[in-house]
């Protein structure tokens, strides 16, 4: 959302898409990561905060798409029980998270963020997981970067996407 209050609404072609079959991968040295107990997840239970991590600057990102009126429709999104978030802690704090809207078998990833390493990566593992247990059917990125490419996602040609979105929000899934 811009300054002016205009939605603007990005349709990629192709299309980012994390597999939530067999293709989803889990690099070793993230695995043993998640095995040591490091970090543990919650879902939904900081969403404004991970949303506000989320807009923080970055370098290769100094200004953020994300203003504090869009995290206020987020917000109700959320509320209503249509967005949602995963939390990475270490100890009691926040260090990574994501968070997205989940529509039917669709969960479209918005955005994520880390202060420690690995942090993001284990709350996307742990949102794959609950979108597998949940019967969801597409988990989309919109884009595939160097950091989701390690997880086995990729491009999906539009027309392709259409179908498989039509599906997917037709699909009864659960949330908890």
């Amino acid at each position: 959302m811009d300054n002016n209050g205009v939605l603007e609404w990005y349709r990629p072609n192709p299309r980012g898409i994390i597999p939530l079959d067999e293709r989803f991968h889990i690099p070793g040295r993230l695995a043993r990561t998640i095995r040591s107990g490091k970090y543990r997840t919650t879902c939904d239970s900081a969403f404004r905060d991970v949303m506000r991590e989320c807009a923080e600057p970055r370098t290769e990102a100094p200004t953020s798409w994300i203003s504090e009126r869009f995290i206020d429709v987020y917000a109700e999104l959320h509320q209503r029980g249509y967005a949602h978030s995963i939390e990475t802690w270490r100890d009691d704090t926040l260090v990574g998270g994501l968070y997205g809207v989940a529509l039917g078998g669709l969960f479209a990833g918005e955005s994520m963020f880390s202060r420690d390493r690995d942090a993001s990566k284990v709350a996307l593992v742990a949102l794959v997981g609950r979108l597998r247990k949940n019967g969801f059917v597409l988990l989309d990125t919109q884009w595939v970067t160097e950091h989701l490419s390690q997880f086995g996602s990729y491009w999906m040609p539009g027309s392709l996407y259409k179908v498989i979105l039509a599906k997917a929000l037709r699909t009864e899934t659960t949330w908890l």
